[in-house]
């Protein structure tokens, strides 16, 4: 008999988005009329299955409170850390009460806004029963480069390896304990799981789930959200201008 659970969404998004050089967080940098948050807010709630998104914010932020979302579905939490591990750590334990052990996290990049509705379904129809858990990733295509002082240092072998994206969905239990010792070394949550001694399923996602990380990403984020019909035409040609 199939277990009875609930799925959370937790999106880290406490960063500066430096590299973006936008003068602000890259979260809030507009794609159409909505920012960059809130079309990754509503990628995760295209999916009935979960009950709720927590947000995890700098403290001190207050621009999350001029975004339009739904508020019975959607929770901001000033708890954000130094580090995208410290403050879905933190955020764990901010909704602790309110989850069961065996309950499912599904963690999410803010910077993700492209996130297509059938690749969360995916995610969590071959991952949701998995006490391992698991993570959307693409396999790698390129050639794979080691640099060495601007230099090809090293041509890597490719075979096995994958791209990892986000959402990557655990058990609450398994995440808080992999996230409650040193994670300065944590760069996702999969690496946390990995550390703890399991593995967790990677499901194939697609290149469009693309992380924002420069100006140019953002361009090309806005095409896909277009394609998505996720942004209207008018907007898209007002954000090209």
């Amino acid at each position: 008999m199939r277990r009875t659970f609930r799925y959370f969404a937790l999106i880290p998004a406490a960063g500066t988005g430096s590299r973006m050089g936008a003068g602000g967080p890259k979260q809030y940098a507009k794609l159409g009329s909505k920012t960059m948050l809130e079309h990754s807010i509503d990628a995760m709630l295209a999916d009935g299955r979960i009950d709720k998104v927590f947000v995890i914010v700098a403290q001190g932020d207050t621009q999350w409170q001029a975004l339009a979302v739904d508020s019975e579905h959607v929770e901001f939490l000033p708890v954000g850390g130094a580090s995208r591990a410290e403050s879905v750590r933190n955020g764990l334990i901010a909704i602790a009460g309110r989850t069961e052990d065996d309950d499912r996290v599904l963690v999410h990049d803010a910077a993700r806004p492209c996130l297509a509705e059938d690749q969360l379904a995916r995610l969590i129809d071959e991952v949701g029963d998995d006490d391992r858990g698991g993570l959307l990733a693409v396999p790698l295509t390129d050639t794979l480069k080691r640099g060495d002082d601007g230099r090809v240092g090293a041509t890597v072998a490719r075979e096995g390896m994958w791209c990892a994206q986000t959402p990557q969905l655990f058990r609450v239990a398994s995440l808080r304990a992999a996230l409650s010792s040193e994670i300065d070394d944590v760069t996702d949550e999969a690496s946390a799981i990995e550390r703890s001694g399991n593995s967790p399923r990677l499901v194939p996602g697609i290149t469009t789930n693309i992380k924002v990380t420069t100006p140019e990403d953002l361009t090309v984020a806005r095409s896909i959200l277009a394609e998505q019909g996720r942004l209207d035409s008018q907007n898209l040609e007002q954000e090209q201008r």
